[in-house]
């Protein structure tokens, strides 16, 4: 986002997220990659830091990025569909939501990305409009606005199923990266 977006993002007060804010959440890493991953909304380590997937969900997403080797800070950009977190980091609201996808579709034309990845159910709701289990929409390649899109499983439910097994949460995770930096390697 430029500056002059950057400050008025920053001040948002179109939901009442605003109120119980410590700050607004707006992105991290490389704003001219080719790959853009959308998450649902920050957490308190978030929301403390100004910067989304820094708590253990982000840790977690950083070493699985690492090992399917892309760099989480050079390799993407990564934001979150809204920028406020919401309290006891409860799930969005559809209000809150709608008022934040102003700032998000500033960002997917600022990007630009060739592949979009999405963590979690509510950041598939919020691109693809598609309500359902993310059992079986991961891994299933989706097109939105001309993109690739791959829906996986967020970070926060590998933590809660830590399994390394073959076909497990942790390891289907990991080939739905593999693909998605196959895909960026594609012409």
């Amino acid at each position: 986002m430029s500056g002059s977006n950057l400050e008025a993002c920053s001040s948002c007060r179109a939901c009442d997220l605003a109120s119980t804010r410590k700050t607004v959440v707006i992105s991290r890493g490389n704003p001219e990659a080719d790959l853009m991953l959308i998450g649902e909304a920050p957490g308190a380590q978030e929301d403390a830091q100004g910067v989304p997937f820094v708590g253990r969900s982000g840790r977690a997403l950083d070493q699985l990025l690492w090992e399917v080797e892309l760099d989480p800070e050079r390799d993407l950009y990564i934001c979150n569909a809204i920028k406020c977190r919401p309290p006891k980091n409860r799930r969005p609201k559809k209000g809150e939501l709608a008022s934040c996808r102003l700032w998000l579709d500033l960002q997917l034309a600022v990007v630009n990305p060739k592949v979009i990845v999405l963590t979690g159910a509510t950041a598939v709701e919020a691109i693809l409009g598609i309500k359902g289990g993310m059992t079986q929409l991961r891994g299933q390649w989706q097109t939105w606005d001309g993109r690739s899109v791959m829906p996986i499983f967020h970070p926060s439910y590998l933590l809660r199923n830590p399994s390394k097994a073959t076909g497990a949460p942790l390891d289907l995770t990991r080939q739905d990266l593999a693909a998605v930096q196959q895909r960026l390697c594609e012409p």
